[in-house]
């Protein structure tokens, strides 16, 4: 079985659990030897696949000839509606259980209608990966153009609810009577806000490389979840789960776009298996935008009621999002406030409108980065209201017990957060008058909002073992999308069982090793590393075990309850037993364990969150308009850390994502045709080194000894959870302007700058 290892490099420091450890999968990725998706060698040569999208949102594909396509240099198949194999059907556009949502069959090429803009219509294979593109321009399609529905604001008129949000959350929750509080308040709030389209954007396109070797499929991909790509593809393909392995070791990110079977893996799949032979398929960057999923639009409503002194009375997030036809997708966008802040008045709820675009999709801090974008930037429009400082009124609705659950934290630090952050930024000198500080020809401005994420655990199993070099290998089909996971769990298995972080492998990826949660939700550290933990402590009993009792043991019959594992050997007392030579003479086939991990009871009795605070200054070009940002600053309290180094790592990116949402990141649905107008990376402009200039992130001591054995919690969405508002605060801080419509582009700015 083909194997992708990643080991530590030697180091006289034995690192463990919460040090700044460098990645021991960097020394692969910085010398091109780390293997990608698309660059996997399969055993046979490969043909290429080239897919050719739909030309109408909606309609059918009348007539289609592929004859100078299927003469065309080196082509070898071409295959579409007429002559795709048999798959599953792909069902009504709701699942019954949120976990089928991910493995549900998901056929391509199944029929001649076509449901949203650049859906697949035809496969070319070819020799090589040009000819194949060549010969897709070849074929001529007449499609039946079916009017459709391709405008937020036109569907708001037919929108409906919901079953459920995404993570199973309740479509709505009402506490009290939010109108008659809104009645009543002497200060409100009644604010709707626009958040647009994205897209996810990964460095690595989605790409698949399939080899069928009898009945059995390999699948090469990049995935947050092999586990369930391999569950999703089996059920489209009609095949044993057992006949089809996915191995997925590193990734070029993925942000929530690779956690669902998409068109490129099934049409490999199939072309592969018609074909007897190895196919690589992968989406252009364009092609992406289409076909890839993205974030939804959304109008929401915010509704605040507070009594003169900034206490709230009612709160209200009414949301409404897209969604497509056929495939629903309810993000969970009205959730993020409802443990957020303490209101005995409330009311959230979650709607769609039916689009004719290709479903939503998990996109970083689904829910909360939204939702919070309008959330925080109500409050403070509130503060403003009540001429308060913003911070002063959340901490003047701070909760004692979660707000809608009436059960107590695990840990809340939100006030630390901001109070750390306001000394840090210099929040006192923030401008007292929006519009009132400038520079030169600059417009400068202060903004800050909270954040909030609910911290997760999934079900997940881990293997770990010991051979007679006192090599430890760690086994499990967890992904590593960048985060760090590698070197992580090399952290986790090395302070537990003594070792230096040298001596420790790491394989993932690979559905033929126990399964994990996958990459997604920020859960994949903390689920994984405490299945590790039970594997590692599982290990150590067993090594006890025969240690205490083999009859080629030098430890035979040493009580070994209290022994220590350091510095590479078993500690007792003052007797030091180096652990290779120990398991060379017990055990030489080596030693095996595995560990699992799920939610507890915590997970019920206590709301489990992580907290920030985000600071922004922005400054606005006086004759231009344009925003841009100057300085970020990010407070947490996640829990203890792993690995400080990937953490901070992990903040920066969700923190700068939240500041292009406010600033940059739109996706322009075309409301007549249906189709992305900017679908590349031309005009689709995602931050570059050069829009952030200067980003801080601090994090707080805190463990939570409710969420797990390690008191860690997820981050890796947690800086993009209010970090867009805190830059729209900012601007409206700088010039006066309250935008509700993000992005805040220079176009929505401009017209209404003073003259000067």
């Amino acid at each position: 079985m083909e194997k992708h290892v990643v080991q530590a490099a030697t180091s006289s420091d034995d690192s463990a659990i919460g040090r700044s450890v460098d990645r021991i999968d960097g020394a692969l990725k910085v010398r091109g030897l780390a293997i990608y998706s698309y660059e996997h060698v399969p055993t046979q040569k490969p043909a290429y696949g080239f897919i050719l999208g739909a030309a109408v949102a909606r309609g059918i594909l009348a007539e289609i000839n592929t004859q100078a396509a299927e003469t065309a240099p080196g082509v070898i198949m071409v295959m579409t509606h007429r002559n795709a194999p048999p798959q599953a059907e792909f069902g009504g556009p709701t699942t019954p259980e949120v976990a089928q949502v991910f493995t549900r069959a998901r056929p391509v090429l199944s029929g001649s209608a076509v449901r949203y803009h650049d859906e697949p219509v035809a496969l070319v294979v070819a020799e090589t990966f040009e000819e194949a593109r060549a010969a897709a321009g070849m074929i001529l399609c007449r499609y039946e153009a079916a009017p459709g529905s391709f405008s937020l604001h036109a569907a708001v008129r037919d929108t409906y609810r919901p079953e459920r949000a995404n993570a199973g959350i309740a479509t709505d929750s009402v506490i009290g009577d939010l109108d008659a509080a809104m009645t009543s308040a002497p200060v409100t709030v009644d604010a709707s806000y626009e958040t647009a389209f994205a897209s996810h954007n990964p460095l690595e396109p989605h790409a698949a490389v399939a080899e069928w070797v009898g009945d059995r499929l390999t699948l090469y991909t990049g995935t947050q979840s092999a586990a369930n790509i391999r569950i999703g593809l089996a059920a489209t393909l009609q095949v044993p789960i057992e006949n089809v392995r996915v191995v997925s070791p590193f990734i070029g990110g993925g942000f929530g776009a690779k956690l669902i079977v998409h068109p490129e893996t099934v049409l490999a799949a199939l072309a592969a298996r018609q074909l007897r032979r190895p196919v690589k398929v992968a989406l252009s960057r364009q092609q992406m935008f289409g076909n890839a999923g993205h974030r939804p639009a959304m109008t929401q409503r915010v509704r605040l009621a507070a009594d003169r002194d900034g206490k709230l009375s009612g709160f209200g997030h009414d949301v409404i999002a897209t969604t497509s036809r056929f495939d629903e997708f309810a993000e969970q966008t009205a959730g993020a406030g409802r443990s957020l802040y303490a209101a005995p008045n409330r009311h959230s709820t979650h709607r769609l409108a039916r689009l004719d675009t290709n479903r939503g999709e998990w996109m970083r801090a689904p829910g909360e980065a939204p939702g919070l974008a309008a959330i925080e930037c109500a409050m403070d429009e509130l503060a403003e209201k009540l001429a308060l400082d913003p911070i002063e009124l959340r901490i003047r609705n701070e909760p004692e017990r979660d707000p809608e659950r009436d059960v107590p934290f695990s840990t809340r630090n939100l006030i630390g957060c901001m109070q750390e952050g306001a000394q840090r930024f210099g929040w006192d000198r923030r401008p007292r008058q929006p519009g009132s500080r400038r520079e030169g020809r600059k417009f400068i401005g202060y903004g800050m909002a909270a954040g909030i994420r609910a911290n997760y655990l999934g079900p997940t199993e881990v293997r770990v073992s010991l051979d007679a070099r006192g090599i430890v290998t760690i086994q499990t089909d967890m992904t590593d999308i960048g985060t760090g996971t590698y070197t992580i769990l090399a952290q986790v298995a090395a302070d537990h069982l003594g070792l230096p972080l040298s001596s420790i492998r790491v394989e993932l990826g690979d559905t033929a090793l126990p399964r994990s949660a996958g990459s997604g939700g920020s859960w994949g550290a903390t689920s994984t590393c405490t299945a590790l933990l039970n594997a590692c402590n599982s290990l150590r009993e067993t090594l006890a075990t025969v240690a205490a009792t083999h009859e080629r043991s030098p430890l035979r019959g040493v009580a070994l309850g209290g022994a220590r594992f350091e510095q590479g050997s078993i500690v007792v007392g003052d007797r030091r037993q180096p652990i290779a030579s120990l398991i060379a003479a017990i055990a030489p086939g080596g030693l095996s364990a595995e560990g699992r991990a799920e939610r507890g009871e915590t997970y019920r009795a206590f709301s489990q969150h992580t907290y920030g605070a985000h600071f922004a200054e922005v400054e606005v070009d006086i004759d231009t308009g344009e925003p841009r940002l100057r300085r970020m600053l990010g407070v947490f309290a996640a829990g203890r850390l792993f690995n400080p180094k990937t953490a901070r790592s992990q903040i920066i990116g969700g923190m700068l994502w939240g500041a292009g949402a406010a600033l940059t990141e739109e996706t322009v649905l075309d409301p007549r045709h249906g189709h992305f107008v900017n679908h590349d990376l031309a005009d689709y402009h995602v931050l570059a080194h050069a829009d952030a200039p200067n980003v801080e992130v601090v994090f707080l001591d805190e463990e939570d000894d409710k969420a797990n054995p390690f008191g860690a919690k997820g981050i890796g969405e947690l800086g993009n959870c209010g970090s867009s508002a805190a830059v729209a605060n900012a601007v409206y801080n700088a010039t006066g302007i309250r935008v509700r419509s993000f992005p805040i582009t220079l176009d929505k700015l401009l017209p209404s700058l003073p003259v000067m």
